[in-house]
């Protein structure tokens, strides 16, 4: 898949975000290393707590499916924003050279970085 691709389909998934406090609609997709892709929105939650960003989301479907490696993932967001910490977090229990495409609302890539970048001297696995 090209990261054109992956980009399309977090694109699509974006239509599906449940934003209704913040107006700021966040969609991934996560490129597995089978080759399959899972789709996450931002859910949001009147107690604000409890909203789970898209990133999690994905990462939730792709382990319930029995995935447990990634390569890729494309982030639409705004103006192309990056993943807050406890995504990154999460990205890294199963995936600490992750590729990140981050792109605006209009799909176009803005920046394309990895999780080591995001996340240097990241705690995981290998910490405990």
């Amino acid at each position: 898949m090209t990261d054109l691709e992956l980009i399309k389909k977090a694109m699509e998934a974006r239509e599906r975000c449940y934003c209704p406090y913040s107006d700021f609609p966040v969609s991934a997709a996560l490129l597995s290393d089978s080759g399959k892709v899972f789709t996450g929105v931002n859910v949001e939650n009147a107690s604000y707590g409890l909203t789970i960003c898209a990133e999690r989301v994905a990462v939730g479907t792709a382990v319930a499916s029995g995935e447990r490696g990634f390569t890729t993932m494309a982030i639409v967001v705004k103006n192309g924003g990056s993943p807050c910490g406890a995504c990154r977090q999460v990205l890294n229990e199963f995936s600490p050279a992750l590729r990140i495409l981050m792109a605006n609302e209009n799909g176009d890539l803005v920046r394309e970085t990895t999780l080591e970048k995001l996340l240097p001297e990241a705690f995981g696995p290998h910490s405990l």
